[in-house]
């Protein structure tokens, strides 16, 4: 008799504590965020992060009755570490939201999960154009290549830019970016004499450098994903090339506000176009600026945290909208057509590609208070991707 009551009463504790973990579960919103925190792209992951956990600091971790656990792996930029990692968050961790994605080959391995589990995807990264179309359940809240890049083929040619040799990391956005930029640059009466594309993984910039140098170009266009610029920007001025007459425009990637007081005065003038500056002069940027660095002693906020920030809003507010109970098709069309003021600047999420459309902006590297920042001197409105737009 006493054995059969304790055999209940184990039951009966082991039944209470299923319940509860089951109410846990049903009461928790889980956000699985991959990304690069070591190896290459680390500051990519550092950055996103680390605004990420800032959002949720700001705006608190419970949102329609929902807690917010955010759970954070290094996917070391592999994209096959990647897919296993998002698909044992889905079927392991059970994640409401699958977010991160530092580079557009780790974003596009995941998106066969996120359309077989109904996962949204939230891109906060990567950013070569097709990325929305590999699944239905994928939103970007970070930028496109060829979003930035046609905006300094529009200036270049007023500027006294006639010729030019490109020079891109072989992937996705370096082809968007050398693609889109050389299209436009024709269209206005310039050209790209030269394409030259670099090896993504132990990139050696010197000998492309070198031939850009014996081409003798009016500039020579750059991107490289975030967390090279700088070794770009060094041997560009090791081999004195700025001296020999050649100059250096980029996309916002190469002066990364991250790494840009690294490069010394060297990068004073560089021209570049991008969707975000720690400078952009508003009132909401100015406090994430602030509350950035003060929740990151030594750090400044680039494109990659603006990403992940405004991702986190995202996701909030389409949990909010669907009063917490919204399953993985739901979330996405609340997270669509999603308009509001971000620290880059007003932005939307464009209810059919998913996209983000937002201000694109030219920007040259100066001093302020003595540090090297990317001022804005010039803006364009509402910039679709223009992958997207023919």
């Amino acid at each position: 008799m006493k054995k059969r009551m304790f055999l209940d009463a184990c039951a009966l504790a082991v039944a209470a504590l299923f319940s509860a973990n089951v109410m846990a579960q049903a009461n928790t919103f889980k956000i699985g965020l991959i990304l690069p925190m070591t190896g290459q792209q680390a500051s990519t992951g550092r950055q996103i992060e680390a605004a990420a956990r800032l959002y949720m600091a700001q705006n608190g971790d419970t949102v329609a009755g929902k807690k917010i656990e955010l759970i954070v792996k290094d996917d070391t930029t592999v994209p096959t570490v990647t897919k296993r990692l998002a698909q044992e968050l889905v079927v392991n961790d059970k994640v409401n939201v699958l977010a991160g994605f530092g580079i557009t080959p780790s974003a596009l391995a995941t998106a066969p999960i996120a359309t077989q589990s109904k996962t949204p995807q939230v891109v906060m990264a990567a950013a070569t154009s097709i990325i929305t179309e590999a699944s239905p359940y994928i939103v970007r809240t970070s930028f496109t290549l060829a979003q930035v890049s046609v905006a300094l083929a529009d200036w270049a040619p007023k500027n006294g830019i006639k010729t030019v040799v490109s020079l891109v990391s072989d992937y996705g956005p370096g082809i968007d970016a050398e693609k889109y930029f050389k299209e436009r640059l024709a269209l206005n009466g310039a050209q790209v004499i030269e394409s030259l594309r670099v090896p993504m993984r132990n990139p050696d910039f010197a000998p492309f450098l070198q031939k850009v140098r014996d081409l003798k170009p009016d500039a020579l266009f750059v991107f490289v994903p975030s967390g090279a610029g700088a070794a770009v920007m060094k041997q560009f001025l090791e081999r004195g090339m700025d001296k020999a007459g050649i100059r250096l425009i980029a996309t916002g990637d190469v002066t990364d506000d991250d790494q840009l007081n690294d490069m010394g005065d060297g990068a004073l003038g560089v021209v570049t176009s991008h969707h975000y500056s720690a400078a952009h002069p508003s009132a909401v940027n100015k406090k994430f600026v602030a509350a950035f660095e003060k929740a990151n002693p030594g750090m400044r906020p680039n494109f990659m945290a603006v990403g992940g920030y405004d991702g986190m809003r995202v996701i909030y507010e389409a949990l909010r909208i669907t009063k917490g109970v919204g399953g993985g098709d739901a979330l996405v069309a609340a997270m669509k057509g999603q308009i509001f003021e971000s620290p880059r600047g007003p932005m939307y999420i464009d209810a059919q590609t998913r996209d983000v459309v937002q201000n694109v902006y030219l920007r040259k590297v100066e001093k302020v208070d003595g540090k090297l920042y990317n001022v804005e001197f010039d803006v364009i409105k509402d910039v679709k991707d223009p992958g997207k737009t023919k």
